[in-house]
């Protein structure tokens, strides 16, 4: 699993004209999953997000009860070494991968996280203001 995290002083994501997602003050969690991948990953993800200091002070979203905005990214298994066309060969299929995006979402939940998410399979429009800006990618 993959999960670019970013810092956010907002973040929304919109599907068909409808806010689905929306956070303040938070992380947006672009999160994406390979074939390999499992629930107990999923678990250790989530943990070492949610505890990440990566927020000012180097404090975690779990330190300030900051909100999680938790969007699944396919994308983020890409390949582009060779020509200018990407493979998605490493990302999970949608059945694999959706309930693993759950198991994360529910693994953040489990611990006290607020968490509002996209939607899976739907066109989204992924709104964010960075803060800092600060990006880093968790990967188990």
């Amino acid at each position: 699993m993959r999960a670019l995290v970013q810092t956010v002083s907002r973040a929304a994501v919109t599907v068909d004209d409808e806010v689905v997602g929306k956070i303040e003050d938070g992380l947006l969690v672009l999160l994406g999953v390979t074939h390999d991948d499992t629930p107990a990953k999923a678990a250790e993800l989530a943990r070492k997000t949610y505890e990440l200091r990566i927020l000012d002070g180097e404090t975690s979203a779990a330190d300030r009860g900051a909100p999680l905005l938790v969007v699944s990214q396919f994308t983020l298994y890409g390949d582009a070494r060779k020509g200018r066309r990407p493979s998605w060969s490493a990302a999970a299929p949608a059945e694999v991968a959706e309930p693993l995006v759950t198991a994360y979402v529910e693994s953040l939940r489990a611990r006290g996280a607020h968490v509002e998410t996209g939607r899976f399979r739907a066109h989204m429009l992924v709104d964010s203001v960075n803060v800092g800006p600060q990006t880093l990618m968790l990967e188990l």
